[in-house]
C-alpha cells in the first residue's frame, strides 16, 4: 500500500470519527486544534484503524498514557528533558520539534498530526509484512 493510499484511508477514518469534511484532513492539520479532536475520540480513532487496515493496535501504543501524571515526566505544567525523551521513544511516529521549544503540557495535542497517523499506520503495515 502506497502512502497515499494510507493517508486517503486515514483521512476516511478521521472524516467519519471527527465528523470533519476531506478538505480538513491535510498531513499538517493536529487532530485536537484543527480537527477537534477529545481524548474519548481517540479511543474511535484507533479503533476504526484497525478495523480498516486489519492490524491490532496495543493500548497506549499509538497515543501515550501515564505520562502526564508522572512526576519525572512533567514538572509546573512542562513536559521534562526525561519526558520528551519517553514520548519520542514512545511515539516515533509524531514530531516533537516544534513542541520542544516551549513543551507547556496543554499543548501536546498540538503534537498529534494526521502525518504522525500515517507514520504510525506506515509502521504497522510494515511490522505485520515482516512479520
Amino acid at each position: 500500500m502506497t502512502r497515499d493510499e494510507i493517508f486517503s484511508k486515514v483521512q476516511d477514518v478521521l472524516e467519519d470519527a471527527l465528523g470533519v469534511d476531506e478538505d480538513e484532513v491535510t498531513p499538517e492539520a493536529t487532530l485536537v486544534g484543527d480537527l477537534g479532536a477529545e481524548s474519548i475520540d481517540f479511543l474511535d480513532i484507533a479503533f476504526k484503524l484497525e478495523q480498516t487496515f486489519g492490524f491490532k493496535i496495543p493500548q497506549g501504543e499509538m497515543f501515550p498514557e501515564g505520562v502526564a501524571q508522572d512526576d519525572r515526566f512533567v514538572e509546573n505544567g512542562k513536559v521534562t528533558e526525561a519526558g520528551l525523551a519517553e514520548l519520542e521513544q514512545k511515539m516515533p511516529h509524531f514530531d516533537f520539534t516544534g513542541f520542544k521549544s516551549n513543551p507547556e503540557l496543554a499543548k501536546i495535542g498540538n503534537v498529534f498530526t494526521v502525518n504522525g497517523l500515517v507514520n504510525y499506520v506506515e509502521r504497522k503495515l510494515g511490522e505485520t509484512a515482516n512479520a
